[in-house]
């Protein structure tokens, strides 16, 4: 069984309303991750075991073995671990690239171990999540997988040149957002059952998970959010609450300047302005400005679509209730 006490509540949710099957299948997605983090020798596999123990929600998995449903067998276990393991991969190498100190409230393994062995930690659970399908033949994962890789490292590229870039586009941003995150879900959905009102509706909660995880980089706290609050400013990355801001207060940033720079007002101020301390002024700024309660009607109006595309005659009345409730908790955790 999977242990309770890991289990974040929007999960606990589906599990209890589930029939005996998944949390079962669950379970068994959950011993495949233990195993393949196992893997790669004595100095990998501690750190890929801490980044498996940090915990998670464990939405992907859940995706993969709902849309399987209880008929899924071992190929839906093996899909779980797998998207679950790309999922795990771009964290740990997001934390690289971001010289993260935390992740889930927890040092990093960039933080504990260096940025040269997380890298490696992060190419092993890459490795793994492939290795998973291939070594039961199933091609049809395996191309799947390599699709969302392929969008998540899209994406990263884009949100890299986008840096401190105050002026791109919400369509630009909604683009970032889908190849960086929704692409995932959707894979998850399908490596469960393809068909498309399954794609679309994984999109449609993986948009909604990231406006929301960028709502709560702006509210916090930060013992909630296992970070600072204004962690992606400081990282000059620009979210929708931002955008939506500076629609309402093109002048937000010019009153952020960290107390270093406040002398030269003058000049064109930017994100590379902002400190720790002028970086939460900057978040209290953004939520005064209503932009806050707009990006999250948008996020509850995409899990509302979502929702919607569930009336398929290939889902059960238990199942379709399931992802439903797989598409409150995205909602949930920012509530």
């Amino acid at each position: 069984m999977t242990r309770r006490s890991a289990v974040p509540p929007p999960v606990t949710a589906v599990l209890d309303a589930s029939s005996r099957w998944l949390p079962t299948r669950l379970a068994e997605a959950e011993e495949l991750l233990r195993e393949q983090a196992a893997v790669g020798g004595e100095v990998l596999a501690t750190d890929a075991g801490a980044t498996l123990a940090a915990g998670g929600k464990r939405l992907r998995p859940l995706l993969v073995l709902l849309c399987a449903g209880p008929d899924g067998g071992d190929a839906a276990v093996r899909a779980a671990a797998a998207i679950e393991l790309v999922h795990m991969a771009t964290l740990v190498h997001d934390d690289v690239l971001d010289d993260a100190p935390l992740r889930r409230g927890k040092p990093t393994v960039a933080a504990t171990s260096g940025r040269e062995r997380a890298t490696a930690v992060g190419d092993l659970l890459f490795s793994r999540a492939f290795a998973l399908p291939a070594e039961a033949g199933d091609e049809r994962a395996v191309s799947l997988l390599s699709e969302a890789s392929t969008a998540l490292a899209r994406g990263e590229l884009m949100q890299r040149h986008d840096a401190f870039d105050t002026t791109i586009s919400e369509e630009r941003y909604l683009e970032r957002c889908r190849l960086k995150t929704a692409k995932l879900f959707e894979c998850a959905c399908l490596m469960g059952r393809d068909e498309e009102p399954l794609r679309a509706f994984g999109r449609d909660i993986g948009l909604a998970f990231q406006l929301l995880d960028d709502v709560l980089d702006v509210s916090g706290p930060p013992q909630r959010t296992g970070k600072a609050r204004g962690t992606d400013l400081l990282d000059g990355t620009v979210t929708l609450p931002l955008i939506e801001a500076l629609k309402s207060n093109p002048n937000l940033l010019r009153c952020c300047l960290s107390p270093n720079n406040r002398e030269n007002q003058q000049r064109k101020a930017d994100l590379r302005s902002l400190d720790a301390e002028s970086a939460v002024d900057l978040c209290d700024r953004i939520a005064a400005t209503g932009a806050l309660d707009r990006v999250r009607a948008r996020a509850l109006n995409m899990v509302a679509a979502a929702k919607k595309r569930l009336d398929s005659p290939a889902l059960d009345p238990e199942r379709r209730h399931l992802l439903e409730l797989v598409a409150d908790g995205v909602v949930q955790r920012y509530s």
